[in-house]
């Protein structure tokens, strides 16, 4: 037989036509759809998470590259130098101490007759001292904080901008003051007495980032108030930003050559560079070995629809004797044979797969509507039963369904990040299946002889 298009016509006949005695192909591309479909949206989900999380650190808390213990002389100059380096996207300074912050006290009424009992809201917190200008000095950062109430206004001397669960856990909002007392040191003065332990700082704004440990544990404020208030003891940092955070070992090495120049080196008691690789590293190892665990168990679904595809690969050899036979009877050779049941499992995992990889991208990127719609059609349900429970005579109390309720979780709406590699693999691991599956099965045309089959066929 001369020419190939009668493969693809062959092929494309038993994909149509199904199979006698077997299941039809169509539940084979479903099969594949779903679990690209299922596995797109899943890891889009947890990459939302995820990568909401290790921003939120990266961009708040330990930045990219850190450069700490040079002395505070140093630092303008090690800061512009850095700054002008190719792959440096923003550099900030910064101190940090540790504190507790007290805010307005609870008034208690005691039932027995005793009268008022007032206590104090005593919570501790980190609180990081920042140029004025952090904001505008770091894009990141500021892209990473929502100031729900206020400004993130650190000019007056005794300004401090809290975290809205921290404001939230003293009692206090913007325009009160807390007291803060210095875990680090005592402020000035050689006298420990409480006026030199304490001091009231009136709150500017309130900051949210999403990450309920430092929306309930952090405090931003003045480089001069965070000085002030450790004494000094708590040497400034550098908080270097990169364009790329791949590139961090590249960053750090041009860093090297200016502490170089700066007669600054890395060693015991001396300056300190250390990338964001290192802070955290438990933590991104456990979202890393997390995120493989799934796709692995995800993934164990288009092992079971592949080895579906097999079985049914195989039944359809063995039901189409006769044919083959008739093929390699006319001059087919077995190798083309063979491609003609292999491209019957290519078309149902290019069709399987696309159908997947399109419904599973408009869901990914439409997570907050999706939930909404499903929550509206619940509710619709719930409205309707309790106003059929009220119409006899009953008490209608089932309330609305929320699935991430604000009540319950730390979270305004579902995110979602589409990794345009990861969904290519997806789709390949959903290809694959189905053409791996028909290759391994369509062995089984190598065993067959045409005037056997033809003789008693």
């Amino acid at each position: 037989m001369k020419g190939a298009r009668w493969i693809g016509f062959v092929a494309a006949r038993y994909v149509s036509r199904g199979r006698r005695n077997s299941p039809s192909p169509v539940f084979s591309v479903l099969g594949i759809a779903t679990g690209v479909l299922a596995l797109t949206v899943i890891i889009a989900v947890m990459n939302g998470f995820q990568l909401g999380f290790i921003e939120s650190i990266l961009e708040i808390s330990s930045c990219h590259l850190r450069l700490e213990g040079f002395s505070p002389d140093d630092e303008a100059k090690l800061s512009e130098r850095i700054s002008s380096l190719p792959g440096v996207h923003s550099v900030l300074p910064f101190r940090e101490l540790n504190a507790l912050l007290r805010g307005e006290d609870m008034i208690h009424f005691q039932f027995d007759g005793s009268g008022v009992r007032r206590s104090a809201n005593i919570r501790g917190a980190l609180i990081r001292g920042v140029p004025a200008d952090a904001l505008e000095r770091d894009p990141g950062l500021a892209a990473k904080l929502e100031i729900e109430e206020g400004f993130f206004d650190l000019r007056g001397s005794r300004s401090i901008v809290l975290g809205a669960e921290l404001a939230r856990h003293l009692f206090v909002t913007v325009g009160d003051e807390v007291t803060l007392l210095s875990i680090s040191g005592g402020i000035g003065g050689d006298d420990d007495d409480d006026d030199n332990f304490r001091r009231a700082y009136r709150v500017s704004g309130l900051f949210r980032c999403g990450f309920y440990e430092y929306d309930l544990g952090w405090g931003f404020a003045s480089m001069e108030t965070a000085a002030e208030l450790s004494k000094e003891t708590a040497l400034p940092v550098l908080g270097i930003k990169l364009k790329n955070r791949w590139q961090d070992q590249r960053a750090m090495d041009e860093i090297r050559k200016i502490l170089a120049l700066s007669g600054l080196r890395e060693e015991e008691g001396g300056v300190f560079l250390s990338s964001w690789r290192n802070y955290n590293r438990a933590f991104f190892g456990a979202l890393r070995t997390e995120k493989l665990m799934m796709f692995i168990l995800l993934g164990l679904i288009f092992i079971v629809v592949g080895l579906n595809i097999f079985q049914a690969q195989r039944r359809t050899v063995l039901e189409r004797r006769e044919e083959i036979g008739l093929l390699r009877a006319l001059g087919a050779s077995e190798t083309a044979v063979r491609l003609g049941f292999v491209l019957d499992g290519f078309i149902i995992g290019l069709t399987g797969a696309g159908l997947g990889l399109v419904f599973g991208l408009l869901i990914a990127f439409n997570i907050p509507g999706v939930f909404s719609f499903m929550e509206r059609g619940v509710n619709f349900f719930i409205s309707a039963i309790n106003s059929l429970t009220e119409w006899f005579g009953g008490i209608g109390g089932v309330e609305e369904f929320a699935v991430f309720s604000s009540k319950v979780f730390y979270i305004k709406e579902i995110p979602s990040r589409v990794i345009p590699l990861e969904v290519f693999l997806i789709f390949l691991f959903g290809f694959l299946s189905a053409l791996l599956a028909a290759w391994f099965a369509s062995g089984k045309v190598s065993g067959s002889r045409p005037a056997e089959v033809l003789r008693y066929e």
